[in-house]
């Protein structure tokens, strides 16, 4: 399994709903996401985005992800004020998608503001007409439909904006040919004892070359990076499952419960057994 496919499995990645916005400036809307993770597709006019005070310019045609979660605005160029609908200045297809593992590491590794423009991705343009199609026309199961174009969307604006190799970060590991079969293998199996000399055969590098090379992609050294996909399994696990702690310190790759709660205490701030009972299912549990 690729690396992007399981990180949108991990998270548990889902698309919420779509609808068309017709806006005649001034306009302002604010968007306090949070959970849910903003997709807006302009294709008409042109508009400010403002995240965390800085502006981002929108022309038609342009998509934009909030893939962490940011809450944001948007607004007529240089205006603060909301104006009554008449011929529409500006059309957005405004969506969203939500993720039931907020904590996991790799959402705090992609970009606040991911920005495509449909003429280079003729996959992206292609899906926010047929999305904007469905939402327009809200025939019986177009809320399916709209979900599952939207899951195609968001996977297809990622892939685009790692393949344009922008950023460092996890998602330029992706297009990386020694990095993404290494980033693979850590979330195919996060258990495994890794070391960085088996890494940097998967990768087909010297271990020096591969430390190196491995954290200027990713952004983390290599260890850290298995440690942070060894907890976030470990979350889920304590959170949803009932399973005690040292069935979860086994699952994770820890020879000992002692050493899991090391770590997990180390990287979460809490002990797992404590974590258990005020974030899972079962509260009334111990480790």
């Amino acid at each position: 399994m690729d690396a992007l496919t399981a990180v949108l499995r991990e998270t548990r990645f889902e698309s919420v709903g779509y609808r068309w916005l017709q806006l005649d400036a001034p306009f302002s809307l604010d968007f306090d996401q949070h959970e849910l993770r903003g997709v807006h597709a302009l294709t008409r006019g042109s508009c400010d985005l403002v995240v965390d005070g800085t502006t981002h310019e929108l022309v038609a045609g342009d998509v934009v992800l909030l893939p962490r979660g940011d809450g944001h605005v948007i607004r007529s160029r240089g205006s603060s004020g909301c104006g009554e609908v008449r011929s529409p200045d500006c059309t957005i297809l405004c969506g969203a998608f939500l993720v039931r593992e907020t904590e996991h590491p790799v959402l705090r590794a992609l970009p606040h503001v991911i920005k495509i423009q449909v003429a280079q991705a003729p996959s992206v343009g292609q899906l926010v007409g047929a999305l904007g199609t469905e939402a327009e026309d809200g025939s019986p199961g177009s809320e399916i439909v709209m979900a599952r174009l939207s899951d195609a969307l968001v996977v297809q604006a990622l892939r685009h904006h790692a393949q344009r190799g922008a950023d460092a970060g996890w998602l330029g590991g992706l297009t990386d040919p020694h990095i993404a079969p290494v980033l693979g293998a850590i979330h195919h199996d996060p258990a495994r004892q890794w070391t960085v000399g088996e890494l940097a055969g998967v990768a087909r590098l010297s271990r020096a070359r591969f430390s190196a090379r491995f954290t200027a992609r990713v952004g983390q050294p290599a260890m850290q990076y298995v440690t942070a996909v060894r907890m976030q399994r470990a979350r889920t696990m304590l959170r949803d499952e009932n399973a005690t702690v040292a069935s979860v310190a086994g699952r994770v790759g820890y020879g000992s419960e002692v050493a899991f709660a090391s770590a997990f205490k180390r990287v979460t701030g809490q002990n797992p057994g404590h974590y258990r009972r005020t974030r899972g299912d079962h509260p009334e549990a111990s480790g």
